[in-house]
């Protein structure tokens, strides 16, 4: 072997090196970006399910005010018509029944808005589309995650064949695919484009 040849071939091992440093950096900074964006699914996932129990909730609490509103109105019509078909009644049992028809009533019409205690029908509502809101916002997110850790798990493994392989090309192509992955996470997170075909 020749000093030139011996040379060339150092010239090579380092550019070898070079490239191999590089690529196993490239797969560290990927390996992170997989990591942060496995969190941020997991998180819009669990968003997401949880704020469809808690606007699941709200209606449940709603519609249970709705029908106790009903009842205290079916029982306050019930009273009214009692008195107004009974004429035997004196006027002392005939203003104890209108009195408590009207506290009924009175109690019906507190159930549809209860500012005080936030638990009127109007102000569970409310909170119900709060939490639907925050929930839709989750699924709109989660799969932007799930395609970006699709992407950075290929470009890993694109640049880990690159290194075994010595193919640069391998490697640009996984930083093309990584880069990518990177971009569809930093929009889970801030939903900056929507994409037509990721957005349900």
């Amino acid at each position: 072997m020749k000093a030139e040849d011996a040379a060339d071939m150092m010239d090579q091992e380092k550019q070898n090196d070079r490239f191999k440093q590089r690529a196993a950096v490239g797969i560290a900074i990927l390996a992170m970006l997989l990591a942060i964006t496995g969190l941020g699914g997991a998180n819009a996932g669990k968003e997401a399910t949880n704020n469809n129990i808690y606007a699941a909730n709200q209606y449940a609490f709603y519609q249970a005010k709705n029908i106790r509103q009903t009842d205290y109105n079916l029982a306050a019509d019930a009273i009214e018509l009692a008195y107004l078909q009974d004429g035997s009644l004196n006027a002392e049992a005939g203003g104890a029944l209108r009195a408590k028809a009207e506290a009924y009533r009175k109690t019906a019409a507190r159930y549809e808005s209860e500012p005080e205690t936030k638990e009127g029908k109007k102000e569970l509502m409310v909170r119900a589309k709060d939490y639907e809101s925050k929930r839709d916002h989750a699924l709109k997110q989660d799969p932007y995650f799930d395609y970006a850790e699709a992407l950075l798990q290929i470009a890993i493994v694109l640049i880990s064949v690159s290194i075994v392989a010595t193919l640069p090309w391998l490697a640009i192509l996984g930083g093309i695919v990584g880069a990518t992955g990177g971009l569809l996470m930093v929009n889970g997170y801030t939903l900056a484009i929507e994409i037509p075909f990721l957005a349900g």
